[in-house]
């Protein structure tokens, strides 16, 4: 039997500080690739002799964890999902809406790219529209969101 394979499309989120920690997460969970989409900021690459202020800040958070997940960056986040999507990955939306189950009833079937979208507003409707299924952690305080680092290492472990 295939072990199924999970996938990040990182969507708009603002907070270099935030991506790293999402990628020290993603390697202890074995998260196969980390799509950076929209203005989503980007480890360095190795293009430059220099590191930018953001690229720094992911660097302190991930603890090295940039160099071990294969990532990328793409301005257009449905190119992302049509190339999952060609490879039959379900695209999986982590955001509360009407429609939205609760992942820990959530058994995915086969490959599956988990979304994270910006911190204050979440994912935008455009793309929840081009999502196959949409997951949420119940909340159960008077704050009715978490850290977009904090949900995505409670889902992703969901997830395997």
């Amino acid at each position: 039997m295939k072990e199924k394979s999970i996938y990040l499309v990182l969507h708009n989120v603002r907070s270099a500080y935030n991506v790293g920690a999402i990628f020290r997460t993603a390697d202890g969970a074995g998260i196969k690739h980390i799509y950076l989409t929209g203005y989503t900021p980007a480890p360095p690459d190795g293009t430059r002799l220099y590191t930018t202020k953001p690229e720094r800040m992911i660097i302190k958070t991930a603890l090295g964890a940039n160099d071990f997940v294969p990532w990328s960056q793409h301005q257009n986040f449905s190119d992302v999902v049509a190339e999952l999507k060609k490879d039959h990955v379900t695209i999986v939306a982590l955001e509360q809406g009407e429609y939205s189950v609760d992942y820990r009833s959530y058994d995915p079937v086969g490959d599956i790219a988990l979304v994270l979208g910006n911190e204050p507003v979440g994912i935008d409707e455009e793309a929840l529209g081009q999502c196959d299924v949409m997951i949420d952690i119940p909340m159960h305080g008077q704050k009715k969101s978490l850290n977009v680092s904090v949900a995505a290492g409670i889902a992703m472990y969901g997830l395997i």
